[in-house]
């Protein structure tokens, strides 16, 4: 299984500044070091995304996929 299998991010790294998070995957940009050097810290960041983008896209945010094509369109 390869670093990037299973990881929730998906390479648009945008964050919201009230937040700080991603509103692409919803980590932390510290989540997203402990994701890479603390693999025990995982179940409970992968807990918290699905709230966190449920919660940005309540607040009118692209989130997801979408947020990377904001100003493409």
């Amino acid at each position: 299984m390869s670093e990037r299998a299973g990881r929730p991010c998906i390479g648009i790294c945008d964050y919201e500044d009230r937040t700080g998070w991603c509103l692409g995957c919803g980590m932390t940009k510290p989540e997203k070091k402990a994701w890479k050097k603390v693999p025990a810290f995982r179940p409970a960041i992968l807990i918290a995304l699905a709230m966190r983008m449920e919660a940005l896209a309540a607040e009118g945010h692209a989130t997801g996929p979408e947020a990377g094509r904001k100003g493409r369109d």
